[in-house]
């Protein structure tokens, strides 16, 4: 069994390639950084292979599933945020983010799915946040691009359900989380971050359980329950008082 990881050199997508592979699973982990790639690999006892690519750009997504077929599990991580009101942020990055967050997992998600459905075996997480649930001042073009990949998740599970097939697709919803997001993103948060480590394990169950939406964590639940009751303009002050910038 083989699972490919994008995002995989730190956080998430890193303690879900740790956990993974006590289970026995190859992978094949992809990021900007090899020197993280390697690190994670020194520590996992399967077969790894890394590729060191930037699939912001989208002929990179192509080149990467050239070269790896015949997975078993794909996991869409790869993904950062921005602070910042909307008409002050950087274009040039917010582009950058659309590319990396829909753009590439769109792709990645599309051409695996495509091996997926033929086969009529195989499994799909699509990395997400509570943010696709609620609007997000502050940090508008994260939440929106969350938000594409928690609709598009679902959408693709009503047509693998209506085609009776055996391929399974889930969507991890964490909130906060305690790993290098919030640099990135210049961002802290009102709720405190959860162990990426618990989200990592408590997601790659849930997947194998063939789960669809994935909510790790008592207060993360409550919130979506929230996010579906209170209305749109008051989520969104909610949201901003939630978040403030970080340096």
């Amino acid at each position: 069994m083989k699972a490919l990881i994008t995002g995989a050199s730190s956080g998430i997508g890193r303690d879900m390639a740790f956990y993974l592979g006590k289970l026995g699973y190859d992978l094949v982990l992809v990021a900007r950084n090899k020197k993280d790639l390697l690190k994670v690999k020194e520590k996992i006892n399967t077969k790894v292979d890394v590729f060191d690519i930037d699939l912001s750009d989208i002929d990179n997504c192509y080149k990467l599933y050239d070269k790896v077929k015949d997975i078993d599990i794909l996991i869409n991580n790869a993904g950062f945020g921005l602070f910042g009101e909307f008409n002050e942020t950087e274009l040039d990055k917010e582009i950058e983010m659309i590319n990396l967050n829909v753009i590439a997992l769109h792709t990645l998600c599309k051409l695996y799915l495509r091996d997926f459905v033929e086969k009529d075996n195989g499994r799909i997480l699509n990395v997400a946040s509570i943010a696709g649930f609620m609007p997000g001042p502050l940090m508008s073009t994260y939440y929106a691009t969350k938000n594409y990949v928690l609709r598009l998740s679902e959408a693709i599970k009503e047509e693998l359900k209506r085609n009776k097939s055996n391929v399974s697709i889930s969507v991890l919803c964490p909130g906060p989380v305690r790993t290098n997001f919030d640099n990135v993103a210049n961002v802290r948060f009102s709720l405190k971050g959860q162990d990426s480590k618990y989200v990592g394990r408590y997601a790659i169950d849930k997947l194998l359980n063939n789960k669809f939406y994935i909510v790790p964590g008592f207060k993360i639940k409550c919130l979506r329950t929230v996010s579906k009751i209170v209305p749109n303009r008051i989520m969104a002050n909610m949201v901003y008082n939630s978040q403030k910038r970080k340096s």
